[in-house]
């Protein structure tokens, strides 16, 4: 809320640019050229939003100042802001600015604001921020002088940080849940009460929950799980449809129901949906819903420390204050899509954000000093004692392939986003043998590099005790230290580049690097792309390297398994001195060793493949990873050709019941829903166990509200005409346009061209891969300006949510045809040719079609700039949604009036 007498605009000069034009106000505001604006920025520290936004918009990528977020982040830590003036102005509860002009003079009006709230004895985050000011004005944060005179020294000395976070307390391992059974009353009942007394109550979502009930029923046989395949139409409800039997189940049976999502933004609404079927806390003070994450989300509290006390420096140790000041206010210590601004991090134009997080599994467990408050360890034990754990696809596989904890082991698993479940398992089992990987491995073993700041250690620092107290388990330590010299180091890169590899895995990538240039006809070398070859064809030299390269990967492996065996056998027979928490640090140590084992294998299996027959289970390549022509890696991949495979053995195997749920599991061919693909897809013929199905239609009058154009006069090729085309599009429109592209370059170029004149008309224009902004932020943008249009690619292709305004208008610069890569020519083949690209490219234009609607009142257009658009892809989209073939102008009319007034002139095109 607003103060009844807001305070006076700060007396500083600032700063706006966009792409309509720049401002500055000293004084008076007074629009100027960008060279003006650059100069008066380089001169004098100025107020801006955002600052590398609008270094990106003045093209001065030097630009610094006050920037308004990093006093936000100070003031509001763990508080959502989007950020732009509009957003800013929302959360402080202030009148948003007019335009452009109004801008510097609301960023003076809301730094006053922002100040004053530091006066306010009732500001709710002031516990530790003025130490934070202290630290802060030591490391010169520009905004600490002008912070100085309105935050006021406590009278009691603040505790510091890590004193003031909760401890996380140890609760005995759940018992195994109940076998009860489900009745269908009981699930309509608990859906009813889920959704609301007096709320619409829905015949398809009252049928897809009685479904879903199916999967929590007793399992009759060992390695049979019930698995059910539910469509759900956009609009049925189908989170609170699972929700409904899920909290029945778990109330009844006191067992944990595990929901994985593939997009961050369902994670939101889950948690959000969740709270009607669960209350916050239990009557003990737990929680029995949990958000999991894997390790590299959360921060670390060591890593924190150390950039605290010296690790970082310049603006990253900037960074790391504002971090901490988060940290004390965070709900759950999530960094990567939790209560962390997601701008926070591209704030300092760098990746400090990061390494703040445990990204190599270094952690030392109760060897830390804040194990006992670890918000890793927290939510792991939080998920233990849930009903309900919301988790990704890639968390669930590698807790069910690794077998870490098998009260952790998901039993009663909901995959939302079921499409996406082949992805992720293709991601999951897969091997990459490449330098980026050996380098992380070598740091793990060895430790950094000579040189290197920060608090990374090798196995003999974190494993010093051990080492020290048996032999046999120091000896395999020094061991492995040794046998890592074998694997690349800093600088890699330019060594096999000059043809002068150090060691013999460097010697293999070279050679893979050399080979696949060799061998490239895609031309793509010459534009800048990543390139790859396949793994057949090998002459005996580049055998005998990777013969050599494995058995230096063995003599890796070797010493660990020894040492992994000496951990064993410390936790069969410890000695006097191991207390609980060195028991725990040494049982995570092993699981640790045990990823690291296993990837050592993988990859010395790929290499021993190579030379010989080729496994028709696998697909073996070679690539040079290249981005705007620049190297950053090279090496060799194996992929399951089907990764439900090792799915079904690992994760459907063990559990008791599995869902997969999507608005688009099935494949709509011409011929009707085809069941058979998704079937074949979810894994469970690999077990010998036929799947229920269930699907409900989305109660959405499509018909009557959306409309599909597919445009025939933009040449394919023609930048130019592309370019012209969204810039019409969106004019028409008046933004809520999202733009969807196939290819980097060309969306850049759209960009370029067009961005400058939308901004003249006023219609913001937003992209990802041009804009220093995250996805999530991105779209929190798209989403709070109705008259804003976003540019991306198959990130915001499925999962964005933008229901309203914000969203009226898809465009589609092509056909989403699958990339050629080696690995989809190989399951293209096993899968039925044309057929196979066929059912790719309807799944791709189903889920961007679902973009468009997303609720009973949203209207749009979904369009697809492609003369050539095979009348046989039609049928991904909704029964009775009217299509059109028509010109770019005749476009531009139908966009300009209501979809209903179209929908009785219009009429489903011809074959072609």
């Amino acid at each position: 809320m607003a103060a009844p007498f807001p305070p006076p605009p700060i007396a500083l000069p600032a700063l706006h640019a966009s792409h309509a034009g720049s401002w500055i106000a000293n004084g008076l505001t007074r629009a100027v050229a960008k060279g003006e604006a650059v100069m008066a920025a380089a001169d004098t520290p100025h107020l801006v939003l955002n600052a590398p936004l609008v270094a990106t918009r003045l093209g001065y990528p030097d630009l610094s100042g006050l920037d308004l977020l990093e006093l936000f982040a100070f003031v509001h830590p763990a508080r959502f802001c989007v950020p732009t003036p509009k957003g800013l102005a929302h959360v402080l509860g202030m009148a948003e600015p007019g335009d452009g002009g109004d801008v510097p003079m609301f960023l003076q009006a809301a730094a006053a604001v922002l100040l004053a709230r530091c006066e306010d004895d009732d500001w709710a985050e002031r516990e530790g921020a003025w130490s934070t000011l202290q630290s802060l004005t030591r490391l010169r944060w520009p905004w600490a002088q002008v912070l100085g005179p309105h935050v006021r020294r406590p009278e009691k000395a603040e505790k510091w940080l890590f004193s003031r976070l909760p401890e996380w307390e140890e609760a005995p391992e759940r018992p195994q849940p109940g076998q009860v059974l489900i009745g269908e009353e009981e699930v309509r009942g608990q859906l009813a009460r889920l959704i609301g007394e007096g709320a619409e109550q829905r015949e398809g979502q009252r049928h897809y929950s009685a479904a879903v009930r199916r999967i929590f029923a007793p399992r009759e046989t060992r390695g049979r799980p019930h698995v059910l395949l539910a469509e759900a139409g956009t609009g049925i409800g189908k989170t609170l449809g699972y929700l409904a039997p899920a909290s029945l189940w778990a109330s009844a049976a006191k067992g944990t129901v595990w929901v994985s999502t593939f997009t961050k933004n369902l994670q939101r609404q889950l948690r959000s949906e969740s709270r009607r079927a669960w209350p916050e806390h239990r009557e003990d003070g737990t929680r029995p819903v949990v958000v999991r994450k894997g390790r590299e989300n959360y921060l670390c509290l060591l890593n924190l420390e150390d950039a605290l006390q010296g690790g970082f420096g310049g603006r990253a140790a900037v960074l790391a204050q504002l971090v901490a000041r988060w940290a004390a206010y965070s709900q759950d210590g999530d960094m990567i899509g939790g209560d962390l601004p997601g701008w926070l991090g591209t704030l300092f134009r760098s990746r400090a954000i990061k390494s703040l997080t445990d990204q190599r599994g270094e952690c030392v467990y109760a060897g830390c000093p804040h194990y006992r408050k670890c918000f890793i360890e927290r939510a792991a034990r939080a998920s233990a004692q849930a009903d309900l754990v919301i988790a990704n696809h890639a968390l669930v596989m590698v807790n069910a392939a690794r077998g870490r904890d098998h009260a952790q082991r998901p039993t009663r698993i909901v995959f939302d986003e079921g499409h996406h479940v082949f992805d992720a398992a293709d991601s999951t089992f897969s091997a990459a043998l490449t330098g980026a990987e050996t380098i992380e491995l070598r740091r793990w073993i060895v430790g950094p590099e000579r040189g290197s700041k920060g608090r990374r250690r090798g196995l003999s620092a974190r494993l010093a005790d051990v080492a020290s107290y048996d032999e046999a388990g120091g000896e395999a330590i020094e061991a492995a230290r040794e046998a890592a010299g074998a694997l690349p180091s800093d600088g890699w890169l330019g060594r096999i580049a000059e043809g002068a590899p150090s060691g013999p895995v460097e010697a293999l990538l070279g050679a893979v690097r050399a080979l696949t240039y060799a061998r490239d006809e895609s031309g793509a070398a010459d534009m800048g792309y990543g390139i790859e070859t396949e793994a057949a064809g090998l002459e005996g030299n580049f055998v005998e390297l990777a013969q050599a390269a494995a058995q230096a990967l063995a003599q890796i492996r070797q010493p660990l398994i020894k040492l992994g065996v000496r951990l064993e056998a410390m936790l069969e027979d410890p000695p006097d001195w191991l207390d609980g928490q060195g028991r725990a640090r040494i049982d995570g140590a092993r699981h640790s060793l045990a990823w690291r084992i296993d990837t050592l294998a993988a990859w010395e299996a790929l290499l021993g493949r190579l030379g010989g027959a080729a496994d028709p289970e696998f697909v073996d390549w070679l690539a040079v990873d290249r981005n705007d022509a620049r190297e950053f890696d090279v090496g060799l991949y194996r992929h399951f050709l089907d990764p439900m495979k090792p799915f079904a053995r690992t994760v459907l195997e063990g559990a008791h019941g599995v869902m997969l749920t999507s608005a688009t599991l099935t494949d709509r061919s011409p011929d009707g829903r085809d069941w058979a693909e998704a079937v074949a897809r979810s894994g469970a013929p690999h077990i010998e166990v036929q799947p229920h199905t269930a699907e409900a239609e989305s109660p959405f009058d499509y018909a009557a509200s959306a409309e599909v154009l597919i445009v025939t006069d933009v040449r394919k090729g023609d930048l130019a005409g592309l370019a012209g085309a969204y810039a019409k599009i969106i004019e028409r429109c008046g933004g809520g346009v999202l733009g969807l592209f196939t290819a980097i370059r060309r969306l850049r170029a759209v960009h370029g061209r067009i961005a400058d004149r939308l901004a003249r008309e006023g219609l913001p224009l937003y992209a990802q891969h041009v804009d220093p902004i995250d996805t999530g932020t991105l779209v929190d943008i798209f989403r709070d300006d109705a008259q804003a249009s976003l540019l991306g690619t198959d990130a915001l292709r499925d999962g964005v949510d933008v229901p309203g305004e914000s969203l009226r208008c898809v465009v589609m610069e092509q056909v989403p045809w699958p990339k050629p890569s080696i690995l989809h020519r190989a399951r293209r083949a096993s899968g039925g040719g044309s057929t196979y690209d066929d059912r790719i490219i309807r799944a791709r234009l189903a889920q961007a079609f679902g973009r468009l609607i997303r609720s009973a009142g949203d209207r749009g257009h979904f369009v697809v700039l492609s003369p050539a658009f095979p009348s046989r892809l039609l049928s991904a989209f909704p029964p009775g949604v009217p299509v059109l073939r028509v010109t770019l102008d005749e476009a531009l009319q139908r966009l300009g009036h209501g979809v209903e007034t179209q929908a009785a002139s219009s009429t489903q095109d011809l074959p072609i």
